[in-house]
């Protein structure tokens, strides 16, 4: 609210100031603040650790302690009271793990604990902290550098960190800070996974801890083979522009062997057809079993599962899987059971399917997403039956499988012992509501601060074409048919591993402001979208341009067949990263369809995209030529007929912005006029407050001038 005071009087005048959504976007992080997450389960059921700021608009995240007894939340670690003021200071290894979580939020936004869940390790401006999750008392490890990723081990005794390329190793009270094991040389580090293990395997970590705490199996990265870039800060021209290792399509990739490091620092390798298998793609150490270590040929159709021996380094093959195309990575597995059965999921028959000893669990029309936790009985799994909109959570044991989510939404979970938490959206409420579950029954509800959108999405879940496209069609806010059929706005991410259509209420706030403003918004998930099977992801092999962009056009014909208020004759498409580069696509290809488009961050030649993601779908640019020169939009400049708006974060590390200079400079060749938004200080992520809300701000005016509308 905006308080006015009148000139010598004490009357107060108080003006209320309704919140814009794009304003209330960017304030809360999309809605991410105050919300809880990160949860942990002590395996005795009595306590769930997780983190939470303060409110919907609080950028400090605290950590907190939930008494699953009792209902009552303790803040553990505050991280105002711990730096006394002082604003944060991340080293250069932070924020590059910050950048490949996609973390924008501060304060401790992760951390790490023993067994037993009663020691937790997490940082702040490179400080070590360990908090007792017990008693409650927090205490700084005087560290003689920065330390990432720190990590107690499982008897909590000891806290290992990664600090300058070393591993160290220091006790919980402060005392014994030395290195394990440290650098050869400046390209080499232990104990941070390399760019694409974080940006594309979803392996975010570089050790891990034996079960009784007397050694650790520790990644030793060697970046000197991959290719440097160069980000510079064209606004700042005094500043020296950032070397990256980049591993870009078709050219080398870190080196990454793994060794297994005693407390002593004396080391030894683990041994495998590194050559032919060069992608470490999973570590698992626990008390099920050997150390498990999975890794992949470089063209991703072969995957091994190896048992390491921690005394000699060799590995034994425990499974093999192949694909004509590519091994799916599944979040969670491969891991042991308790009583050494392994657990997979392997993609077989239709379906991606959970295998514990060999043993298929799940059978067919179920899609597993991601293995949460494995007991003796049962293994908990994340899974869409029959719907791809939906993802259960399901306890599955030999005889079959038991829903844990008990509504339909999109869910997740975390275990321990008796305890389960319970992370629901849903198509009736906000957010993410998060259950405490103990033997199935509800004892306690982790509760969000996070803010209600002052937007209220009113969806309409549909099916369309011969595909059965999952779509959602959003109407401007109290639209009447008799006011006239509405120009039509594609809003889709259309591209591997990510789902747009969702049954969740938050995952379209913004396309219901879109549409407010005078759209009929259109979301469509196409081939490679997940969910919905291995053969449906393995249809946008060799052709990202050909599956995708057919998709969004098939679906926007089906949809409006069927709803006379979309103007078929006013088409535009927006997206982001890939979203980006299909709507891009899609005025450059299909004029006739799309009218104009806004594109941001998108990649426009995958020769500059990296090798671990490029190459799995569209094979090595070496030896396929052809296909990456049928999906660039490089050669496509000169077609451009519609107006399109490229918006590029200059200090993009993902999708750097020579994507869009490159495609910018070939439309100038070509003589197509077009809209370049550079973003200076931006990365691939838009967690500046003025930024994202003007971001959206600004594509609206470019949609209206772009067709024609008041």
């Amino acid at each position: 609210m905006l308080v006015r005071k009148g000139g010598g009087s004490a009357r107060v005048t108080v003006v209320a100031i309704e919140t814009s959504f794009p304003r209330q976007y960017a304030r809360t992080q999309r809605f991410t603040l105050g919300a809880p997450r990160s949860f942990t389960v002590a395996p005795d059921g009595s306590r769930v650790v997780f983190l939470r700021s303060a409110g919907g608009t609080d950028r400090q995240t605290r950590l907190w302690s939930l008494d699953t007894a009792t209902g009552e939340e303790t803040c553990v670690a505050d991280p105002g009271a711990l730096l006394a003021g002082d604003g944060e200071d991340l080293p250069p290894e932070e924020r590059a793990m910050r950048e490949r979580r996609r973390e924008g939020a501060g304060g401790i936004v992760g951390y790490a604990t023993d067994n037993d869940v009663r020691v937790a390790a997490f940082t702040l401006s490179g400080r070590l902290f360990v908090a007792d999750l017990l008693g409650g008392e927090v205490r700084a490890l005087g560290t003689v550098t920065a330390a990432v990723d720190p990590r107690p081990d499982p008897t909590g005794s000891r806290v290992a960190y990664a600090a300058g390329g070393a591993l160290r190793v220091i006790d919980v009270d402060g005392h014994a800070d030395r290195p394990l094991v440290e650098p050869e040389h400046p390209d080499s580090s232990w104990g941070v996974a390399e760019f694409i293990a974080a940006e594309e395997m979803g392996r975010s970590r570089g050790f891990w801890w034996s079960q009784d705490g007397t050694r650790l199996l520790v990644t030793r990265v060697d970046e000197g083979p991959v290719r440097r870039w160069h980000i510079a800060d064209p606004a700042n021209p005094d500043a020296a522009p950032t070397s990256v290792a980049y591993p870009v399509a078709g050219t080398g990739n870190a080196v990454v062997r793994l060794a297994v490091v005693g407390l002593d620092g004396n080391w030894l390798d683990v041994t495998w057809d590194d050559a032919a298998f060069p992608y470490l793609a999973d570590v698992h150490w626990s008390s099920g079993g050997a150390p498990l270590v999975t890794v992949q040929s470089r063209n991703q159709r072969t995957l091994r599962v190896l048992a390491v021996d921690p005394d000699t380094g060799a590995t034994t093959l425990l499974a093999e899987d192949t694909d004509p195309h590519w091994v799916e990575l599944v979040p969670g597995a491969p891991v042991w059971t308790p009583d050494g059965r392994l657990v997979r999921v392997v993609a077989r028959d239709g379906a991606y399917r959970l295998l514990v000893g060999g043993e298929d669990w799940t059978g067919d029309g179920v899609q597993v997403r991601a293995v949460l936790d494995v007991s003796e009985h049962d293994v908990l799994v994340t899974a869409s039956t029959g719907d791809p909109t939906e993802v259960r959570v399901l306890r599955v044991a030999r005889g079959g499988a038991t829903e844990v989510s008990d509504v339909d939404g999109v869910h997740t979970a975390r275990r321990g012992g008796p305890v389960t938490v319970l992370s629901s959206s849903g198509m009736d409420w906000f957010g993410t509501r998060n259950r405490v579950l103990r033997d199935g029954e509800v004892v306690a509800e982790i509760a969000s601060h996070a803010e209600r959108p002052v937007v209220e999405p009113n969806v309409t879940l549909l099916t369309a074409g011969e595909r059965w496209l999952r779509c959602a069609l959003l109407l401007p806010t109290g639209y009447r048919p008799e006011s006239g059929p509405l120009p039509v706005l594609l809003d889709p991410y259309g591209g591997p591993h990510a789902q747009r259509v969702l049954r969740a209420r938050n995952a379209y706030l913004t396309s219901q402001w879109l549409a407010d403003q005078g759209f009929a918004v259109l979301v469509a998930d196409g081939r490679g979208t997940p969910g919905r099977g291995p053969d449906w992801d393995r249809a946008v092999a060799f052709d990202f341009a050909g599956a995708t962009l057919e998709d969004q056009v098939d679906a926007l014909h089906a949809v409006a067949a069927k709803h006379p208020e979309l103007d078929t004759s006013r088409v535009a498409i927006r997206g982001w990263s890939y979203g980006g580069y299909l709507a891009a696509l899609a005025v450059l290809r299909r004029p006739d369809v799309f009218h104009a488009a806004i594109a941001g961050a998108p990649v426009t030649d995958w020769r500059l995209y990296d090798t671990h993601y490029t190459e799995r779908y569209l094979g090595h640019p070496d030896e396929r030529p052809d296909v990456y020169d049928a999906n660039s939009l490089l050669g496509d400049a000169a077609k451009l007929e519609q107006p399109l708006l490229l918006i590029h974060g200059l200090a993009d590390d993902n999708v750097v912005a020579a994507h869009t200079l490159r495609l910018s400079a070939a439309l100038l060749a070509a003589g197509r006029p077009h809209t370049v938004l550079p973003l200076s200080g931006v990365t691939h992520m838009t967690p500046q407050e003025q930024v994202a809300e003007n971001l959206l701000l600004i594509q609206v005016n470019f949609l209206r001038g772009a067709l024609g509308l008041p």
